[in-house]
């Protein structure tokens, strides 16, 4: 340390950067953007006796025709009159919808993708800084401290009876690349997220939507590792 910290303040050593997790919470009336993970996030039920159940999915943002509060409707450029008359006018088939379901993060519209309900003991998510902790006793694998990427594990998932099992298997445990999302809507009536550790938490209630990403500003460090 002695001999360190001198060559930083004049302007040697090496600057590297860590990928941090960012985390969306949506509730009913809310949205709270939490503070942001160096190592790992835990999203469970406050009990370790009890099931977590949630739905996860994919984000990807979408590009929805804008509504003006000139029309009704978002976008027709029908008057009154003009409405009225395409009203009374033969039936028209509307086109089905391009996505399935929509949420917003932000005020940003997103459909939600490749969606699954697990029945588990929560899941993990880390950075690669925190990949040789808590989530690589659960069974994770290795990631570079440097990488921009993150990963998920769901803990315990209840898959035994699943048709699908080997599918549900193969989804227990993934990479979220940098740029993407990570979706759950928590199904459980009650629920906690955990950052770092157990000293930082969030609440969670049924109907809660979690937005994760590695969207945030890194950390920016000294490392003797680089």
């Amino acid at each position: 340390m002695k001999e360190k910290v001198p060559e930083v303040l004049f302007g040697g050593g090496k600057l590297s950067t860590r990928a941090r997790i960012q985390c969306v919470v949506k509730s009913t009336f809310s949205e709270t953007r939490l503070v942001p993970a160096l190592n790992d996030l835990l999203i469970a039920n406050p009990s370790p006796a009890a099931v977590s159940r949630f739905r996860m999915g994919w984000l990807k943002e979408v590009d929805l025709e804008p509504r003006s509060p000139l029309t009704d409707g978002g976008g027709s450029g029908l008057t009154s009159a003009g409405r009225l008359a395409s009203s009374l006018s033969e039936p028209q088939i509307l086109p089905k919808s391009t996505y399935g379901t929509i949420t917003r993060f932000g005020g940003k519209p997103y459909d939600v993708q490749n969606s699954l309900n697990a029945w588990s003991s929560g899941m993990w998510v880390c950075t690669g800084t925190g990949a040789s902790a808590a989530i690589a006793s659960a069974g994770g694998k290795p990631m570079d401290v440097r990488s921009a990427d993150l990963q998920y594990l769901i803990r315990e998932h209840m898959i035994e009876n699943s048709p699908n099992k080997k599918e549900m298997k193969d989804l227990d445990n993934g990479i979220l690349k940098k740029g993407e999302h990570l979706h759950l809507r928590w199904n459980s009536q009650k629920g906690r997220i955990f950052i770092d550790g157990s000293h930082l938490t969030h609440n969670l209630e049924l109907g809660d939507e979690i937005l994760i990403d590695s969207n945030t500003p890194p950390l920016a460090l000294y490392s003797r590792w680089d």
